[in-house]
Formats: C-alpha cells, sequence, structure tokens
C-alpha cells in the first residue's frame, strides 16, 4: 500500500508534458491599440497557380504552345468581433483555419512605480512567421537579422480557431 501512496505522489507532484505544435503561418490581419477596441475577423483569399510550356522546332520555325491554371479560395468576413487590448493578429493557418491572438501589455519588473511596470507586447514588422501553440497560447517567432539566424518571440493568448472556408 505504500508503494501504491508513493506513486500518486509522483503522479501529482510531476507536471504533464504537454507537445507544442510549432506551424508556418501567415498574418492576414493586424490591429493594435493600448485602449479597448472592437477586432473584427476579416475575409482573406488564397491562389495557386501552375503552367505548362511546350516547343518544337522544324527547321527554321519554331511552334510552342501553353497552358496555365489558377484555383482562388476566399473566405468571407466573419460575423464574429472580439473586444481586446494590445496587438490582435489575424494568422492564416497552413489548413486554411484562421487562429485570432491577442496580446495585452505585459509586467516589466523596473523602478517606475506601478503605473510604469509595464511594457507593450513585441509585435513582428513581418507577415510570414512561425507560431508555437501550445494549450491556450501561441508563441510568435520572427526573424530580425538579415542573416535570419537572431529570432524574436512573444507569447499571445488564442482568441478563437475559425474553420476553414
Amino acid at each position: 500500500m505504500r508503494k501504491l501512496g508513493v506513486l500518486v505522489g509522483i503522479f501529482v507532484l510531476c507536471p504533464v508534458a504537454v507537445s507544442a505544435q510549432l506551424l508556418n503561418v501567415k498574418i492576414i490581419q493586424r490591429q493594435n491599440g493600448e485602449t479597448q477596441y472592437t477586432y473584427q475577423v476579416a475575409g482573406h483569399s488564397t491562389s495557386t497557380g501552375s503552367g505548362n510550356a511546350n516547343c518544337y522546332s522544324s527547321g527554321d520555325t519554331v511552334n510552342c504552345n501553353s497552358s496555365s491554371s489558377t484555383n482562388t479560395s476566399t473566405t468571407a468576413p466573419q460575423m464574429i468581433s472580439y473586444s481586446v487590448a494590445g496587438a490582435t493578429y489575424s494568422l492564416l493557418l497552413p489548413d486554411g483555419r484562421v487562429a485570432v491572438v491577442n496580446c495585452t501589455s505585459k509586467f516589466a519588473e523596473h523602478f517606475a512605480g506601478p503605473a510604469g511596470n509595464k511594457r507593450s507586447c513585441r509585435m513582428p514588422i513581418v507577415d510570414k512567421l512561425q507560431a508555437e501553440f501550445k494549450g491556450k497560447n501561441a508563441k510568435l517567432i520572427w526573424p530580425v537579422s538579415l542573416d535570419g539566424k537572431k529570432m524574436e518571440s512573444e507569447t499571445y493568448t488564442i482568441l478563437g480557431i475559425l474553420p476553414a472556408s
């Protein structure tokens, strides 16, 4: 019986490992404000194209023909709005869903007094970045150097995941 109590104690005291999911995402909408504002998810379009060309020659004559196609997927604006403050982004996920994330000012320890103990969220200026999704948070990661080796990051709260069109 004592062994059972020890095993239960180990499971209670040890945190459960939760794996994070790292995805390449694209910011399709952004808004920032220090005061409360309403954020409404905009629509977006994605297109993929392909082309083919064939040429053949006979003596001094060359004949070519070609074809191309484009597929476009459009998502209408969502009738969903959020009352937020801080930085809010709509992230297009690889599977077509849209993650809406928000970050408000963070606590920053310094001697400016209670009113000055906040810092603004770090905000990417690039549109293509990585997002590490874990629980209710999304850690946005983006390059900040010419060689792409130095990275910056900030943790945002997931407000919602909208389905693909």
